[in-house]
């Protein structure tokens, strides 16, 4: 299996279907994403084409690997058409159970498998919305700390302390639910 940069690097030398392969691979993992910023499936939906479209058209050179490039892009295309309009609420874990991960798997099937991922699950969902974006991009999407700060437009430090901070309410949030040694 070519590698991410190995199919951007051939879609740059006009092989278009490189570029499709890396459609499939990510385009429902930053559907999902956005989906936790938007309030309907539709408009993250929208919002995975134009970022795909945006790169494509733009054809940037890629430091940080091309996933975390594509979710900065569209991080900022949500900041940029709905935080500007005010339109946007915060970022919620609440809907993204509905999502389908890369594999086909159901997303609430794949999280809540059993009673203690369920509590984690209910915890992650009462953090504050910027810890909760950086447990998604680090522990969920499996992206770098310098990729994350780079897609939450932070300091790596930032991202570092944002998950201390989260595991520390984490650890708190779990004990209410009545488990112990975590975090």
């Amino acid at each position: 299996m070519k590698s991410d940069e190995e199919l951007y690097m051939l879609f740059l030398q006009g092989h278009t279907e490189c570029y499709d392969e890396l459609m499939v691979r990510y385009g429902d993992a930053l559907t999902a994403y956005l989906k936790g910023y938007l309030q309907s499936f539709e408009d993250a939906e929208d919002l995975m084409i134009e970022a795909f479209a945006n790169i494509m058209a733009k054809k940037p050179k890629i430091k940080h690997g091309f996933k975390a490039y594509l979710f900065r892009t569209g991080h900022n295309l949500v900041y940029h058409l709905y935080v500007k309009e005010k339109r946007l609420k915060v970022f919620s874990l609440d809907d993204l159970n509905e999502e389908c991960t890369s594999d086909g798997e159901n997303f609430e099937d794949k999280l809540c498998n059993d009673e203690q991922k369920k509590a984690l699950h209910r915890c992650i969902g009462r953090l504050d919305p910027d810890l909760r974006e950086a447990v998604w991009l680090v522990y969920f999407e499996k992206l770098s700390y310098d990729q994350t700060a780079d897609i939450m437009d932070v300091s790596k430090k930032k991202v570092d302390y944002m998950l201390t901070r989260a595991k520390v309410v984490l650890k708190r949030e779990l004990e209410k639910e009545g488990y112990s040694g975590y975090a």
